[in-house]
């Protein structure tokens, strides 16, 4: 069979441009922090840039580059070509590779840094694929203006339900399956407004492209109901949070068979665990990229099922990483629990995986599941089962983050600094707030 060169493929995607009638191309990346940078070109301009990519001043990005590294270019991925469903005029988007101005990949691109992953377990026989599950909020705005749940959503967890909610998650999945998202399951969440959507599992770099391109499309699509969708992990006191559990799993390369199968009582084989070991043994120094946020460490709180213990099990729900009982061999796989909708995807699924590698690549040790209830064990039980503690505030899990030099490589040098520095200042900005509780609690008292 021929091999495609580059200009069959920009041939190709341009004829489906024309098909389409699309008038605008959007190219797309993301800053270190995961918004989403959008370059718009005419549809005309397309086969010029799939020949030599398109210009853009990096430095103007904030925490993406150095002033000295302002003159970039964006390749686009040919294979992440999709019409946005919701755009007055037709309009197509592009996910893109950053280059240097002699075509090297920028070592500041959230996206690279989930290609030198994925090319280190390739390098050992296995593809990663992911399956995320995102939580988020629909909420309406008050007299006041202020955002707050719908007040007409009385719903809990798997609730049925009449009003327009259903409308609005069914919109939202049909415009993600429009956008290429295959969508497993929708549905309500503990909390009023709160909504689920799980996406099938993919391989790794489309399944970070897809987490992206949720994020905005059901921004897009909140819109049109005049609602407003939100990510952030913590939005309200006294009610669950919003999490992102990312099933994972690795195939081989060559036999593209479940390596996570096995045949011990929870279905694992031995990668599996090691992969599992691995993820367990790095958990506090991944926890800057998973839950990213000061507010992240609102959700990840004792009293919620949000998990704050390193351990591992099946049926605790409290637990770190989960081994669902799936039934099928074909299907083991295993769910990290501590992610939240807000994180870069591209650098989330890069640490966690060049986490679990490296507990292949060293033979670590599985230690034994923690079935029981690990919120009623005090300091000296949880010593004694040998459970450790995720960082509970921003501070300290960028503090662990610098003390991996696993996690510190999956990110590498350029993105490490820029992800740390936009950190600090977010923990400076943060520590000199005065807010509404410390006002009630103290100002008439002292």
């Amino acid at each position: 069979m021929a091999v495609r060169t580059r200009a069959d493929i920009a041939a190709d995607l341009v004829a489906r441009a024309e098909a389409a009638h699309v008038r605008h191309v959007d190219l797309q990346f993301t800053d270190v922090m995961g918004a989403v940078k959008t370059v718009t070109i005419p549809a005309t301009q397309l086969a010029a840039a799939m020949e030599h990519g398109t210009w853009f001043d990096g430095s103007s990005v904030e925490s993406f580059a150095r002033t000295a590294e302002s003159d970039m270019y964006l390749v686009p991925d040919a294979g992440t070509f999709q019409i946005l469903p919701w755009s007055r005029e037709p309009t197509a988007r592009l996910i893109c590779w950053a280059t240097t101005p002699e075509g090297e990949p920028y070592p500041g691109d959230p996206r690279g840094a989930l290609r030198r992953a994925i090319e280190a377990a390739q390098r050992l026989g296995y593809e990663y694929r992911v399956g995320p599950e995102i939580e988020f909020f629909i909420l309406e705005r008050n007299a006041s203006g202020v955002a707050v749940p719908p007040a007409h959503d009385r719903s809990s967890y798997f609730d049925f339900s009449t009003d327009r909610s259903v409308s609005m998650r069914q919109a939202m999945v049909s415009a993600l399956q429009a956008m290429g998202i295959d969508v497993n399951t929708a549905h309500h969440e503990v909390a009023g407004g709160q909504h689920e959507i799980d996406i099938d599992a993919a391989p790794v770099l489309k399944a970070a492209d897809d987490v992206v391109t949720f994020r905005y499309a059901l921004k897009a699509v909140a819109q049109q109901f005049d609602t407003l969708a939100t990510f952030m992990p913590k939005p309200f006191d006294g009610i669950p949070g919003s999490g992102m559990h990312v099933h994972q799993s690795l195939v081989g390369a060559l036999d593209h068979a479940n390596a996570f199968s096995g045949h011990d009582d929870y279905g694992l084989s031995d990668t599996a665990k090691q992969f599992i070991a691995g993820q367990l043994h790095h958990a506090a120094a991944m926890t800057a990229v998973l839950a990213p946020l000061v507010n992240s460490y609102k959700r990840l709180v004792r009293g919620f099922e949000a998990p704050i213990f390193i351990s591992w099990a099946r049926t605790n729900r409290g637990a770190l990483i989960r081994v669902p009982h799936v039934g099928r061999t074909e299907a083991a796989r295993v769910e990290l629990r501590s992610p939240d909708p807000s994180c870069n995807p591209y650098l989330a699924f890069a640490v966690m995986l060049r986490a679990g590698l490296d507990g292949i690549e060293r033979r670590l040790t599985l230690p034994p599941p923690v079935e029981e209830s690990l919120y009623g064990f005090d300091d000296v039980e949880l010593e004694r089962r040998n459970v450790g503690v995720l960082p509970d505030n921003l501070r300290d899990a960028i503090q662990a983050l610098e003390s991996d030099d696993v996690i510190m490589d999956a990110l590498g040098e350029h993105l490490t600094e820029r992800f740390i520095d936009a950190k600090r200042l977010e923990w400076r900005e943060y520590r000199g707030q005065v807010t509404a509780w410390e006002i009630e609690q103290y100002l008439e008292r002292f």
